[in-house]
């Protein structure tokens, strides 16, 4: 009996009964594995870690009770942060898989990360979120630093090499300015909150012109009490403009977003907080020779116009001999126009007095009187005649208003019916059994209820 070639399908048994290769049952399995199962996210220990030369990464990820093999390949390992390695705690995300040529289920990674890394990540982004949707981060909200503090605060551990270079800096740059250390823990338990209770007590207290909040540079984990949301309310909240100094040039915080400004280490914002004394004292030479060149122009500029004043300046003889002559010329024209006035206002009084006498009213009134007489004897008589023709018009109207008077009508024997709200009755259609009805006659009312 001759055996099958490889690789070619085994002839179903003499029963009839179905036969899969192992190939086509691992291609199967493969299949309902990757169909059935979600991404998902798994954390554990890496084992066994491997990078050929063909750059994709083969590991086990396990925990204390069991293991499962993982390939990273290598389009996807090259966006990975850290350096995997044997012992490291990962978080990935997968698929679930098998390998058909040896049934092996594995994982194939999509995306790596350092477990515990990921979450404060994560965490720091949504804060992030949150402040700068309520406007933390807004450039309009900073305060400007000021230019010469006399007092500047320092809130950072008094033990570490950052609160020496600052004090350093400051004490070389700025030695008019006194320092004050607000010392507090920078990270573990309870930083955060010591932190935004020193920023806090020094706002209230207002000792300090500018604070530095900060600490020497870490992993993100040391630098976290500096993510933390009451350090970034306390901030912002800080009426004292603020400097965030925390780590190195390369590591950002949430603090470095909410501070009115944010140094890349803590010796820069020393040197920003501080003004330095060799320019200052250029700046005041230069400012003190501006000064002097400019009071020299301007007393040359005053003795010019002292110069030109006295010029114009005469003796005040001739001024008092020019404003008499003035005042004499003044008064003889002030006589003759008095006089000419008096001669013209009197030419018009005998003018006046003239026509006055053409105009006299005595005529005026006899004539008056005349017409007066006249219009009123005419008045009389049209008075008279309209008055006899009205009072025939009312006659007569009253007639007529009689003979078409509900009152005569009554007089003959009618009566008005009326229900309850006084409504006129004119049809019995519009009443009812039980109805309450008035009737109106010539000489008083009577009630009655239909029946």
């Amino acid at each position: 009996m001759l055996n099958n070639p490889p690789g070619a399908p085994n002839p179903p048994p003499a029963d009839g009964r179905p036969v899969m290769t192992v190939s086509e049952l691992n291609r199967e399995v493969k299949q309902l594995l990757e169909g059935s199962v979600p991404l998902l996210w798994v954390g554990g220990e890496i084992s066994n870690f491997a990078a050929p030369s063909s750059g994709h990464w083969y590991f086990t990820l396990k925990d204390a009770r069991a293991q499962v093999r993982c390939a990273m390949f290598r389009g996807r390992n090259r966006n990975v942060r850290f350096q995997p390695g044997n012992g490291r705690e990962v978080l990935a995300r997968a698929r679930v898989s098998l390998y058909e040529g040896r049934g092996e289920f594995q994982l194939i990674i999509e995306h790596l990360e350092e477990a515990g890394f990921g979450a404060l990540m994560r965490q720091l982004e949504e804060l992030k979120a949150k402040l700068q949707a309520e406007g933390l981060f807004e450039l309009a909200r900073k305060k400007p630093l000021p230019y010469l503090p006399a007092t500047i605060g320092i809130i950072t551990s008094p033990t570490g090499a950052a609160v020496r270079d600052m004090i350093q800096v400051l004490g070389r740059r700025y030695p008019a300015a006194k320092v004050e250390l607000i010392p507090v823990a920078v990270q573990g338990q309870g930083a955060a909150q010591q932190i935004a209770n020193a920023i806090a007590l020094a706002g209230r207290l207002q000792r300090h012109d500018l604070l530095i909040v900060g600490r020497g540079g870490g992993s993100l984990e040391d630098l976290w009490a500096f993510n933390e949301e009451i350090v970034a309310r306390a901030l912002a909240s800080c009426p004292i403009p603020t400097i965030s100094a925390v780590g190195h040039e390369t590591d950002n915080t949430i603090a470095d977003l909410v501070a009115d400004v944010r140094a890349p280490t803590p010796s820069a914002a020393a040197e920003i907080a501080s003004a330095n004394a060799a320019a200052l004292r250029e700046e005041i030479d230069g400012a003190r020779a501006q000064l002097v060149r400019a009071m020299a122009l301007q007393l040359r500029h005053l003795w010019q116009q002292v110069q030109l004043v006295r010029n114009r300046i005469r003796h005040p003889r001739e001024q008092l001999q020019n404003r008499a002559q003035r005042l004499d010329h003044i008064e003889m024209r002030l006589q003759a126009a008095v006089k000419n006035r008096a001669q013209a206002q009197a030419q018009r009084l005998a003018q006046s007095e003239r026509a006055l006498a053409q105009v006299h009213p005595r005529h005026r009134l006899e004539q008056a009187h005349l017409q007066l007489t006249q219009h009123t004897q005419q008045l009389k008589k049209t008075v008279t005649g309209l008055l006899q023709h009205k009072r025939e018009q009312v006659a007569h109207s009253a007639q007529l208003l009689n003979s078409v008077s509900p009152l005569a009508v009554l007089e003959r024997g009618y009566a008005i019916v009326q229900d309850e709200q006084q409504r006129v009755i004119r049809r019995a259609s519009d009443t009812q059994k039980g109805q309450k009805i008035h009737a109106k006659l010539a000489e008083g009312t009577i009630s009655a209820i239909i029946e």
